[in-house]
């Protein structure tokens, strides 16, 4: 199988049902933008630290079927892959056992610390823009409401992992100076 086809040379691309639409299209930005995020996430494994590594794993996995799910135009599409309520439940589980380990916040922090903390920090930013985009999508086209979610939550969940992981290494965190 050939990864190029020619097919997007005009600017349009397929959906997953085969419908054409075009690069520029908020679904499209949305799943892309989700993609962007995945591939952030990737950057930070191997992290050094199993656990971290596994969970980042299922996130990735996650973040995949949001994608398929965005590339959906029907949202209740029975035959398309959605993230469901258990996978949010899922993150939560994961922020609340890593969060046992840090101190709790007194202020705002400054982004950045370790290598891999740093890329979390990049990657929850990123996350962010996805959210907003899926939000714009959503205010104009049905959207699984579990996805949106899913990146509000996984926002948050990044950045407790990159403070497990700042602390971890040793790093300490920064508060900004008003």
């Amino acid at each position: 199988m050939k990864i190029y086809t020619g097919r997007g040379d005009e600017g349009m691309t397929d959906l997953r049902d085969m419908s054409r639409i075009s690069k520029t299209s908020p679904r499209i930005e949305a799943y892309g933008t989700v993609d962007e995020v995945n591939s952030l996430i990737g950057l930070t494994r191997p992290s050094g630290y199993d656990d971290v590594d596994e969970r980042l794993q299922g996130i990735q996995n996650h973040l995949h079927i949001i994608q398929a799910d965005f590339a959906s135009p029907n949202a209740d599409d029975p035959d398309s892959p959605h993230i469901e309520e258990h996978h949010v439940e899922k993150l939560e589980d994961w922020m609340d056992r890593l969060d046992e380990e840090l101190e709790p916040l007194q202020s705002f922090i400054l982004p950045g610390g370790s290598d891999v903390g740093a890329r979390l920090h990049h990657a929850r930013s990123v996350c962010r823009r996805a959210e907003r985009r899926a939000v714009a999508l959503a205010a104009d086209e049905p959207v699984n409401d579990a996805a949106i979610a899913y990146l509000n939550r996984l926002s948050d969940a990044l950045f407790v992992f990159a403070r497990v992981l700042n602390e971890r290494e040793g790093v300490p965190e920064e508060s900004p100076t008003y």
